[in-house]
């Protein structure tokens, strides 16, 4: 493979002390090693580069020996498929031997270590990903994945179908990386192969489709990208709830528009949460089926539920009774859901859009979330213990009725006139 005539600019990544060391170690005895996938592709793009990878022709137990003759840390992560990390301080690098395909298993592969970048090269998803440089920023591109960067093509390498017949996990990579990367339109070839292989898709574990999804939740314009994967027949296969793409795409603009203050930014649940049809059964069934944590799931249905109780028509007491009852985390993401809600609602021939005085009025919503102090109840259980009754459900009801009492109040009622209420309702309960 001849290098091309592009070089790739030496990068902070490139240059770093942490990088510096490890491509040392494993080219002391004159070994090519080549940066390879996400930190070439996305250098080139100018975007941040979060992971280093580095391919190397050496032995998992030769580039062992290479890293601990230097001193630097190796941690066998993937030793019989050739993969060993080096960690340098707190910067891990995933370095790979040279691989080709001998029999695919969908997720799983059978390989034999080579040293054919070429041949390691075809075992990528797509050409964008297969780009490599050497240390010195020589590109080497054998897919055409560079014309392909700059057109915001995303392709297969080779045969879509094949591609995805070997980890039919690439099927739902082509929608994330072209809600990323690509331009439209998209890929006719990569596009009819995910149409026709959608039926595939129930296979793949939870885990593995809720973070392509999440993901691709996280592109710049997602909306989109999911109706693409609706009239591919893509989405009802794994996500049949997904059918407010209009929300979503509402909800990312006003991601966009809110003041910085409000550090409100993109985030992947309440974007999924805007996705998925209101209904908190709908949600506890898509965190079931996408192995979702106890914390997420309480979270998505929680937003779902809450939202039709957010309106920015709330007076200023009714903020706080329900900041109060639901936190002010909760409250911000049912009002920004309840928000892009309106909003998708308003494109509509019937509803004109929002006034300046709406949107001032669902800021000033968010504002009170940002900015609340919840107020602490100023009595607890002894205190109705003190009054000589047995423990037992009797103290918890006088206790949530002063609570309630006290919400009512606006939370101004002192300790003492809390504590004076409650010995009116235990008196009247006796």
């Amino acid at each position: 493979m001849q290098p091309t005539a592009d070089r790739l600019a030496p990068q902070p990544w490139m240059t770093a002390p942490e990088t510096r060391a490890v491509v040392a170690a494993l080219t002391a005895d004159g070994t090519e090693v080549r940066f390879v996938g996400g930190c070439v592709r996305d250098a080139l793009l100018g975007r941040p580069v979060k992971d280093v990878d580095i391919a190397t022709p050496d032995r998992p137990q030769r580039v062992m020996e290479l890293l601990a003759r230097a001193g630097i840390r190796a941690i066998p992560t993937g030793i019989e498929h050739g993969t060993v990390t080096a960690v340098v301080g707190r910067t891990p690098f995933e370095i790979t031997t040279l691989r080709r395909d001998v029999e695919t298993y969908g997720r799983r592969a059978k390989v034999a270590f080579t040293d054919d970048w070429t041949a390691d090269a075809a075992r990528r998803d797509f050409t964008i990903n297969a780009l490599s440089c050497t240390p010195d920023g020589r590109l080497y591109d054998p897919f055409g994945g560079l014309a392909d960067l700059r057109a915001g093509r995303v392709r297969f390498v080779g045969d879509p179908e094949a591609r995805i017949r070997e980890d039919v996990l690439r099927l739902l990579r082509f929608f994330r990386f072209y809600a990323h990367y690509g331009a439209a339109p998209p890929d006719p070839a990569a596009l009819a192969a995910c149409r026709a292989l959608a039926p595939l898709l129930p296979g793949l574990s939870g885990e593995r489709v809720r973070d392509e999804i999440l993901k691709l939740l996280l592109a710049p314009e997602p909306a989109s990208v999911v109706e693409l994967m609706r009239d591919q027949g893509v989405l009802r296969q794994i996500l049949p709830e997904a059918t407010n793409p209009a929300r979503l795409r509402a909800l990312v603009t006003l991601e966009g528009v809110t003041p910085a203050r409000l550090v409100v930014g993109a985030d992947a649940l309440r974007r999924l949460a805007a996705l998925l049809e209101d209904s908190a059964e709908a949600a506890a069934a898509v965190a079931a089926r996408l192995r979702l944590s106890n914390a997420e799931r309480d979270r998505l249905v929680g937003m779902i539920e809450a939202a039709p109780a957010v309106s920015p028509d709330l007076d200023p007491q009714a903020r706080r009774r329900l900041l109060y009852r639901l936190g002010a985390d909760r409250v911000r993401d049912a009002a920004l859901l309840a928000w892009a809600g309106a909003v998708a609602a308003g494109e509509r021939a019937d509803r004109p859009g929002a006034t300046r005085q709406e949107v001032e009025a669902w800021i000033g919503l968010l504002e009170t979330a940002a900015t609340w102090v919840r107020p602490v109840f100023p009595l607890k259980g002894q205190d109705v213990l003190k009054l000589g009754l047995e423990p037992g459900p009797e103290v918890g009801r006088l206790l949530a009725e002063t609570e309630a009492w006290w919400i009512e109040r606006d939370f101004a009622p002192d300790r003492a006139a809390c504590l004076a209420r409650l010995r009116d309702l235990a008196g009247q309960g006796r």
